[in-house]
């Protein structure tokens, strides 16, 4: 693709759309930032980079020659244009060079991306690892070759703008509600994911979940080989967790699952999709093993943070939706004092009721949505208004007592009261430890 000449117009001026402005002026484009709400840090920015920064309208759009989106911005919130529209990981594709192994779904997508990059690097097997996990897109062409694998966590953000973008191995964790106030609902959501594997081309691979009720009915719709994983089931020339307490991948025992080091049963399934992937990617079972059980974890990922007087407190920021709160709270047996709340997505907090009447002492809740859940949730369990998070961990301290776990879980987005979940996450980890 050649940009020479060209007069385009970046929207969304975070980490990807300055990756992408950045890429473009090295290709030789002409290059306009926009940003619906402009910051002096943006135009300092830009002012290192010699571009102009220009607010969201019709006007600032006028004129250029191709739109490239960041992926929060929503192409069809865009004022009236004439010009083509791309997404930044679509403009990444024209330029990256080596094979990319792709991992999306509603959960787990953090945790696959980062074992996956940990497991080929722990195997000899050369990679960079970025997308939604850290590095745009666009800021990973300089340092890419044609010998050395890319690693993408990808968001449904990511995927509603891409057309030609493709990947060698696509790897779907699982599909369940989320963003529904981005996309509209779910069905539209579910289609940005189903991006990913609908964009691959003959001789690559579609790894997906067969347990998933949606996922794996996505066979059909790639040109790519699909190869399953499953904890329930043994499935041909994919990985899967036998009666006898192994993973088994391409008839090949590779670890028990007992050893996998993260907690929960979520997790076996992350290390599942990861083996597939990298067994893909050339790493064979005995090094898989052996990353598997060196593996630190995820920050703001069931992160372990402190044990105070025999109470232990962990760090779930990133769960984010109702469903990755589900599968924290079955990471642990009981004894939970679970902090929710945040800003709604449009989520259904009702299912939530029997697993917290099953594990949890109460539920301290904070943020925007804590009045919607506490409505939805109804007498399932003790609801313990805390306003913020300040507040939570000391309501949750004064309470918990030895052998009682306090964990944030919040199944709602952080922008009501935080820049991020990471934000979120290090605001608990600086109030616990200051215990």
């Amino acid at each position: 693709m050649n940009f020479q000449g060209r007069y385009v117009a970046v929207v969304g001026m975070q980490k990807s759309g300055f990756g992408a402005a950045e890429l473009l002026l090295r290709k030789g484009a002409s290059v306009r930032a926009i940003d619906g709400n402009p910051t002096d840090e943006m135009r300092a920015r830009c002012g290192q980079l010699g571009i102009e920064l220009a607010g969201q309208s019709a006007e600032s759009l006028s004129g250029v020659d191709l739109i490239v989106l960041s992926p929060a911005v929503k192409p069809h919130a865009l004022p009236a244009h004439d010009a083509p529209v791309i997404g930044e990981v679509e403009l990444a594709g024209y330029f990256l060079q080596g094979p990319a192994i792709g991992i999306t779904g509603s959960n787990g997508k953090t945790t696959t991306t980062a074992l996956i990059g940990h497991i080929l690097k722990e195997s000899g097997i050369r990679c960079q690892v970025g997308g939604n996990i850290g590095v745009a897109p666009t800021s990973m062409i300089e340092s890419s070759d044609p010998g050395q694998w890319n690693v993408l966590e990808l968001s449904s953000f990511q995927l509603a703008t891409i057309d030609e973008f493709h990947v060698r191995v696509a790897v779907i964790t699982n599909l369940t509600p989320d963003h529904i106030d981005w996309h509209g609902s779910f069905d539209a959501y579910a289609a940005a994911k189903a991006r990913l594997i609908e964009t691959q081309q003959e001789g690559e691979y579609a790894v997906l979940n067969a347990d998933d009720p949606i996922a794996t009915t996505w066979r059909g719709r790639t040109k790519a080989r699909p190869v399953l994983f499953s904890l329930n089931r043994p499935v041909d020339g994919g990985t899967w967790l036998g009666r006898d307490g192994v993973l088994y991948s391409m008839e090949d025992g590779v670890m028990l699952a007992s050893e996998v080091p993260i907690p929960g049963r979520h997790n076996v399934e992350n290390v599942a999709a990861a083996i597939s992937a990298t067994r893909l990617a050339g790493a064979r079972p005995e090094q898989i093993r052996a990353a598997v059980l060196s593996f630190p974890g995820v920050e703001h990922r069931i992160e372990f943070v402190r044990e105070l007087d025999g109470v232990r407190y962990y760090n779930d920021s990133k769960a984010t939706n109702v469903d990755a709160t589900m599968k924290a709270i079955d990471a642990f047996p009981g004894g939970l004092w679970i902090i929710l709340g945040g800003k709604d997505k449009g989520s259904d907090y009702t299912v939530l009721g029997e697993p917290l009447r099953a594990k949890a002492h109460a539920v301290l809740l904070i943020g925007a949505a804590a009045e919607k859940i506490a409505s939805q949730l109804g007498a399932a369990v003790p609801l313990i208004r805390c306003g913020d998070l300040q507040n939570a961990v000391r309501a949750a301290h004064d309470r918990a007592t030895a052998g009682d776990i306090v964990l944030l879980a919040p199944a709602c987005a952080s922008f009501d009261q935080f820049q991020s979940y990471e934000h979120r996450g290090r605001v608990f980890k600086e109030l616990v430890k200051a215990l």
